[in-house]
């Protein structure tokens, strides 16, 4: 049944084997002569006997895309079926599988929000075009998604990256300068201080950007799967690989690849990447071929850079991949970007909640007298989980509300043991407000938009750090010229 592949190659190989598709018919027989057909095209597929297997099936299968869904079943039809599959995920494409092929039974179908029908007995050639029209349209979704994903990270790439401090600000220039170049970069820094971030801030400014960004997390990959996963293989080359796989650096080919935990990497993984390196190609698992390859390396590690030279990597490797080391500095060195952080993420949350969320002075201080362990990460997962779980009230983050997720009693302990020497709120508002006008140039409207207030609220805040000073000097134009308090 399996035939020439006509237009297969318009799908790609990466999409044939890890976007899946799901057969759901009541026929045994029908339903896996129809998976050894798909299985022969070279499409991941699995096959549920019955409605409530299939919705089982959907909910533990994340990347499937596609179901073939016979029309009459037992205990439910395949129109009622899809309307369950897509309350789960709208953007599941069905085809509707039917015996009674009727002009009237195909437009009921295509209404209802089927992409396609089929009638049996099937005919292999249709089969093939028409799943490989709905994978091909579905791929096409998956790129314009990521193009314009892209293309929103390119507008303002850095600008993204919301800090005020100085250590930060260091941090953010010099992945800027190394973005204009083509060497390979490894990123420093404790586990949520946003090196992935930053990584795509590189790679969208760069001359790659219009290639793929792919990350790949080497410390979430088994041993086994590592190099089919990273490098590919061909057909057959072990049990269960069914068809050929391209591999990240196939698929990040022009663009950039982004090894996160780098330092978990195998040594045997790592002799091949290297290779990858110093050679500009790879061989696939079971292929005799090597494939030239063009990627940027950015890896990222949260180990300490002399564990990492001496422990993890192979020292060749290291030095190929460390041609500019770039270390981001955790939350706790940079105290004055917690408030910007804060009023950044409390932000986005009252757009995603579609209410007002204000975080009151008693939480902010609160939030400047922990030590965040977890970085950025955390800082945002707290304000997230503070704002759904508020009792008091829905549209302030309190102090109590961030104490019953943080389980501190004393505010005071939590700050010695943080801070070498207490920071005061205002403190460290004067301090962020500086820095923003310093790096807006005096701007205010820039300089309220990058600390996450309105204008009238920096105007307020600007008088009250200086009092004396007569309020036409804060609706004037020009830049300002502000000296920052000497921190030492």
């Amino acid at each position: 049944m399996a035939g020439d592949c006509g237009r297969r190659e318009a799908v790609t190989p990466w999409v044939r084997q890890h976007c899946k598709i799901l057969v759901v018919d009541d026929d045994a027989s029908l339903a896996h002569t129809l998976r050894h057909f798909l299985e022969q095209e070279g499409y991941c597929v699995e096959v549920a006997l019955s409605p409530a297997e299939a919705l089982e099936i959907q909910a533990t299968s994340p990347d499937l895309v596609l179901a073939l869904v016979d029309l009459l079943m037992p205990l439910s039809d395949g129109m009622k079926l899809m309307e369950q599959m897509r309350q789960s995920n709208p953007d599941l494409a069905v085809i509707i599988m039917t015996g009674f092929g009727t002009i009237e039974t195909a437009v009921e179908s295509v209404k209802r929000g089927a992409e396609d029908y089929l009638t049996k007995p099937f005919d292999p050639d249709t089969v093939r075009k028409k799943v490989g029209r709905v994978m091909e349209m579905m791929d096409l979704r998956t790129r314009v998604a990521e193009l314009e994903a892209n293309l929103q990270e390119r507008h303002q790439p850095f600008e993204s990256l919301v800090h005020v401090s100085p250590v930060m600000q260091r941090v953010v220039e010099l992945a800027r300068t190394a973005a204009a170049s083509d060497a390979s970069l490894l990123l420093l820094g404790e586990t949520g201080t946003g090196k992935e971030m930053l990584a795509r801030a590189i790679h969208s400014t760069s001359r790659r950007a219009a290639a793929p960004f792919v990350a790949v997390n080497c410390g979430a990959l088994p041993r086994e799967l590592i190099e089919s996963e990273l490098f590919g293989f061909r057909r057959g080359a072990f049990t269960g690989a069914y068809a050929d796989a391209p591999g990240l650096f196939v698929t990040g080919h022009g663009g950039t690849v982004f090894l996160d935990e780098v330092g978990e990497m195998p040594k045997d993984a790592q002799v091949k990447l290297l290779r990858v390196l110093q050679e500009k190609e790879l061989r696939p698992i079971g292929s005799s071929k090597s494939i030239p390859i063009d990627v940027r390396i950015i890896a990222a590690t949260n180990r300490s850079l002399s564990d990492l030279r001496t422990e993890r990597l192979r020292e060749d490797l290291y030095f190929r991949i460390a041609t500019v080391v770039v270390e981001v500095p955790p939350l706790r060195a940079r105290p004055e970007d917690i408030l910007v952080l804060a009023q950044h993420f409390t932000r986005n949350l009252s757009e995603r909640y579609d209410r007002e969320i204000v975080l009151k002075r008693s939480a902010m201080e609160m939030l400047l007298q922990h030590s965040f362990p977890g970085n950025v990460r955390e800082l945002e997962n707290l304000l997230e989980a503070a704002a759904a779980l508020s009792r008091d009230d829905p549209q302030n983050v309190t102090d109590k509300d961030l104490a019953r997720l943080l389980h501190k009693s004393s505010a005071a302990e939590v700050a010695s043991q943080a801070l070498n020497q207490p920071l005061m709120l205002d403190q460290l508002e004067h301090m962020a407000i500086q820095r923003a006008l310093r790096l807006t140039h005096g701007n205010r409207r820039k300089a309220a938009s990058l600390l996450g207030i309105s204008r009238d609220t920096l105007y307020r805040k600007l008088r009250e750090m200086t009092p004396d000073t007569d309020d036409s000097v804060f609706r004037t134009r020009r830049p300002m010229s502000v000296r920052e308090p000497d921190n030492s």
